[in-house]
């Protein structure tokens, strides 16, 4: 094995002769003399393409050439799941150095905090959330115990730079930058991005422009570009690479859920298959429907019991010939062993995710990446149609924080009251090193903060006031460390065993005979119901049961929706159809045949009278619009992403005179009262700020302009 200059020589011994490589992965060989080098960067491979031994192996080698003592790697996941898995394999990666790991998140036992706290491993891996709330406690010297941090790795940096968690990362890691007194090394990890650069740029936060950052993606150096044709992934868009063989990606059309359980209790018998679906909902419900057809299945989604999800990826690692049905919750790096097939439900919410998903299988030499999609119905057909196409034409979404996050500086600053006890009032600034969203501009959210009481003032400091107290103060401040909202849910528990978690609607709505649940891929029949521990006991019972989560539905963004419109305008996404989906795609272009066209937008009045602007710009881009439209477009719709409803009186003439300056008045959508509280710490805002904030994050204002400019054709005899 040749060595690159920079590995330690013991890990050297160790990868050839414990873990029996006779080299590294090209990615693994290019990220070592950046990272030992001590450059920020940005690691993209395919799923499962070594990034986590590329971050390490070089970080583990600089620790030991620099003597680092002390915590000095911080590995940070979006998921425990993924932290649990990886922690075996830090485990013994540091070991070889006589360096030791250890896991602490939400589920670590109060005697193996103590055991971390009094002697510090030299790498951490927690969550932000766990990492928040070792700065906030009491229990955690934090200036001590961090004291030798020197790096930071951010595994699936795409799945928090997408959300507020991001932001919530960049803070913290500033916060810990001061404590420490050194800039600290960042490393992301990723398999899908269609932005490196920018994203690089994001993690390295008040450091962008001043430390050294580089893209590792060798792999992208080898294409030179993005794949010009189908059967790749997008590789110069989204740093994956592998070629899928023509005729492994599969669309087919099913027409119902049971149809799909047949489908699938038929096809690959004697293989390992995951499902995905896009709700917990269909999990359930998907997972009932295979068992009765004696499918040895497994279930995982967010609302399962720990235990339950481990017991289940644990079993289907070990099994042969079985199914596991999950959500998103699977997409991410956690193993669950070799899999011979990978079964799309509809589409997934975007191209990034196909790939993830798509990733999961073909790790085997002789097996190939592979997914079959199986459409429900004519809207899931067009929305995997579309999907497929895009990704087709080596597209991948860009990875974007969400704009104005007022809300989360807003909750770095009672954060950092907490971890400090007191912060000079002229002075909170400077803990986040110039970071953007907590300079200057949050000046109007400190000034609110004090006169609502969140925070109090005296001798020119600022500290916790009793609105806090009284808002988060519960259990040491915990609802203060996470900035995402989870619904309200009843734990549903069998005798002592905790089963998972249930919408309270479920328990609270009218029906004929016993109630029941469906939970785990089993019926349930609630016995009793604790309103006030929010607990629901059940029983095994034969069928019958219900599954129903709140959530969001599927959000079209402008380039699928209107890739979804190439579709039905005769283009084809360059995988195999079933002669099932090809029959379903040509029902569909005909019905569609006079709502779309190639060079603009329709407006068209339907057989019930309603007058609809079929602009197919997706979601965000028909809020946009809506709002510009002003009083053109019917006040209160449902946005919907093909088209918008307008007026019925609306006229050509009209619509020319309204929309003539549009393009340059583009307005943000309204948001209503209930959203904005569904915002998490919106109300440590200003209302008016509050809104801003989340009318920013419901907007494309850039796609709006864009289908403003376009020929608009009007059919409203």
């Amino acid at each position: 094995m040749s060595v690159p200059d920079g590995l330690e020589p013991v890990l050297v011994h160790h990868i050839v002769n414990t873990l029996g490589w006779q080299s590294l992965r090209p990615l693994q060989e290019a990220a070592v003399e950046p990272l030992t080098g001590g450059h920020d960067a940005l690691l993209l491979a395919p799923t499962a393409g070594g990034k986590t031994e590329a971050a390490c192996f070089p970080l583990l080698s600089r620790m030991t050439a620099n003597r680092w003592t002390g915590t000095s790697v911080l590995y940070l996941c979006p998921l425990k799941a993924l932290l649990n898995n990886l922690a075996p394999r830090l485990e013994s990666y540091t070991s070889w150095l006589g360096r030791t790991a250890a896991l602490w998140h939400g589920d670590t036992t109060s005697g193996a905090r103590k055991r971390i706290l009094a002697a510090r491993p030299d790498i951490l891996l927690t969550t932000p959330e766990s990492l928040e709330a070792m700065l906030v406690s009491v229990n955690v010297d934090h200036r001590s115990f961090f004291s030798g941090l020197r790096a930071v790795v951010v595994d699936e940096v795409h799945a928090f730079a997408g959300d507020d968690r991001g932001w919530h990362v960049l803070a913290v890691l500033e916060r810990l930058q001061r404590v420490t007194g050194r800039p600290l090394q960042r490393v992301g990890l990723s398999a899908t991005v269609g932005n490196p650069d920018a994203l690089l740029h994001w993690l390295q936060g008040s450091g962008a422009g001043r430390r050294p950052g580089t893209v590792v993606a060798p792999h992208l150096a080898d294409t030179g570009q993005p794949p010009e044709g189908p059967g790749q992934e997008a590789a110069g868009a989204s740093g994956a690479s592998a070629v899928v063989p023509p005729g492994d990606i599969q669309l087919d059309h099913v027409g119902s859920l049971d149809n799909a359980a047949t489908v699938i209790s038929a096809l690959h018998r004697g293989e390992k298959r995951l499902v995905f679906c896009e709700s917990r909902q269909l999990v359930e419900e998907l997972g009932e429907k295979l068992r009765a057809r004696g499918v040895t299945t497994f279930l995982s989604h967010a609302s399962l019991s720990l235990d339950e999800r481990r017991r289940a990826e644990a079993a289907f690692a070990e099994a042969r010939d079985c199914v596991i049905i999950s959500t998103s919750t699977l997409e991410l790096g956690i193993d669950v062993g070799d899999l011979d097939r990978v079964i799309q439900i509809d589409a997934p919410s975007s191209v990034a995710s196909f790939l993830q998903r798509l990733g999961r299988s073909g790790r085997r030499r002789d097996t190939s990446r592979n997914c079959l999609f199986l459409a429900l119905d004519e809207d899931g057909l067009l929305a995997a149609a579309g999907l497929l196409l895009q990704w087709s034409r080596g597209w991948v979404e860009p990875v974007t924080a969400p704009p104005e996050p007022r809300h989360i500086a807003a909750q770095q600053l009672l954060a950092l009251c907490l971890q400090e006890g007191r912060v000079g009032e002229h002075l909170w600034q400077e803990w986040w090193n110039g970071l953007d969203f907590l300079g200057p501009s949050a000046g109007p959210v400190v000034r609110h903060l004090v006169d609502g009481g969140y925070l109090d003032r005296d001798g020119g400091m600022l500290f916790i006031g009793p609105e806090a107290e009284r808002r988060f103060g519960h259990r040491h401040f915990m609802n203060l460390t996470a900035v995402f909202t989870a619904p309200p849910q009843f734990t549903v528990v069998q005798g002592r065993t905790e089963i998972g978690w249930t919408d309270p609607s479920l328990l609270t709505e009218r029906i004929d005979g016993p109630r029941r649940l469906l939970l785990a891929g089993r019926s349930w029949q609630v016995t009793y119901i604790d309103w006030r521990r929010r607990r629901c006991h059940v029983e095994p019972a034969d069928g019958g049961g219900k599954a129903k989560w709140s959530g969001t539905r599927r959000v079209g963004s402008f380039a699928v929706t209107r890739a979804e419109r190439d579709v039905l305008l005769g283009a084809a996404p360059p995988v195999v159809l079933t002669r099932r989906a090809n029959g379903a795609l040509l029902r569909a272009r005909e019905r569609y045949l006079e709502r779309v066209h190639p060079a603009g937008t329709l407006v068209i009045r339907d057989p019930e009278g309603h007058l609809r602007w079929w602009t197919w710009a997706g979601h965000l881009a028909n809020a946009t619009l809506a709002a510009t439209l002003g009083g053109l477009a019917v006040p209160g719709q449902q946005i919907e992403d093909r088209w918008i409803r307008l007026r019925e009186d609306v006229t050509p003439l009209a619509w020319k005179e309204a929309t003539a300056d549009a393009p340059d008045r583009i307005c943000l959508p309204a948001v209503d009262g209930r959203a904005v509280r569904g915002l998490k710490f919106a109300e440590a805002l200003p209302p008016r700020l509050a809104e801003a904030t989340l009318s920013a994050r419901l907007a494309d204002t850039e796609a709006a302009a864009t289908v403003l400019r376009e020929p608009v054709r009007f059919f409203i005899r």
